[in-house]
């Protein structure tokens, strides 16, 4: 039954997710953001919203465990298995302006991070700290992006013609479901821990993070399908500045995170060291081929045997 629930919980946590980006999405619309400011600001975030209830959740509940697991574990998960597996589909190319800010702005939010939990524990001063440099990079975004003009699609035209009370109640609805969700989802994760002997850190960084990672894995290998690889990789990067800055940040500043030694051994340094790894392979021609696809997706499988 425990696994029923687990299941259950998460399908409701993404359902919340997408609901929450329909609803703001629609209500931004209205109020004239273009489709590059929403895309960039309330489709990320919503991306990243299971991440940050289940985080919040956790710490709540005393399982800081879950809570640093669950944004270390998601973060290499997304560097290894979900842009390994969209590279198999198709090539990824990289733009240079992604090797200039949104890799460096990954690696240096993964050594910030670090350091911040070197003593313990991230406290409320540091998650403020955290959730302001995520503030200044979503300002210094609005102003690159606010002077430029972007297509409406068919999709943009259907957000502006949609009732301001549906999208209200499609808002409302995404967050009940990412609050009912995350916190079945996390109880019954604990619950599994404990049947299996196994510790809430591994379950964070391996059945949590994975599962919270469904919208950047669905993301990522529909615009690899599509070809749009230049979102595959935003997508990615982006996701890993967002759970640092804003997941680890605001939990932080509800509720002071305390980080365990292996975390600060082992988990963290597969961490930086993927995204160490990553630059040699995104600076190699501009593009990440299918063979280094299969790498990092191999990666991914040396990471969880060393650690399980």
């Amino acid at each position: 039954m425990v696994y029923i629930l687990l299941i259950l919980g998460l399908l409701i946590l993404l359902a919340g997710g997408k609901y929450l980006v329909d609803g703001a999405a629609a209500i931004a619309s209205k109020f004239g953001l273009s489709p590059g400011l929403i895309g960039l600001t309330i489709v990320a975030f919503g991306t990243s919203a299971p991440e940050l209830l289940v985080s919040i959740n956790a710490a709540l509940k005393g399982n800081s465990d879950i809570a640093i697991g669950n944004v270390v574990g998601s973060n290499i998960s997304n560097i290894t298995l979900v842009l390994g597996i969209s590279a198999l589909l198709y090539p990824i190319i990289i733009f240079r302006s992604v090797l200039k800010l949104d890799y460096f702005a990954t690696l240096a939010s993964s050594l910030l991070f670090y350091l911040l939990s070197l003593n313990g524990v991230i406290s409320r001063t540091e998650g403020l700290i955290l959730f302001l440099l995520m503030i200044a990079l979503n300002v210094y975004f609005f102003r690159k992006l606010s002077g430029k003009e972007f297509e409406s699609s068919e999709e943009d035209e259907k957000l502006k013609k949609q009732p301001f009370w549906k999208a209200f109640f499609l808002l409302m609805i995404g967050i009940i479901g990412l609050y009912f969700g995350s916190d079945l989802f996390v109880d019954n994760a604990v619950n599994i821990s404990k049947i299996f002997g196994v510790s809430e850190r591994i379950i964070g960084i391996t059945v949590i993070a994975i599962g919270t990672s469904l919208p950047e894995l669905v993301t990522s290998v529909i615009a690899a399908i599509k070809k749009e690889t230049d979102i595959a990789i935003g997508n990615i990067l982006g996701s890993n500045i967002m759970n640092i800055l804003s997941i680890i940040g605001i939990t932080a500043m509800i509720q002071p995170i305390s980080v365990s030694d292996d975390f600060l051994r082992q988990d963290f340094l597969w961490m930086i060291g993927f995204t160490v790894l990553l630059f040699p392979i995104l600076r190699t021609h501009l593009k990440i081929s299918r063979w280094e696809g299969v790498l990092l997706f191999l990666l991914y499988g040396v990471y969880l045997y060393a650690i399980l």
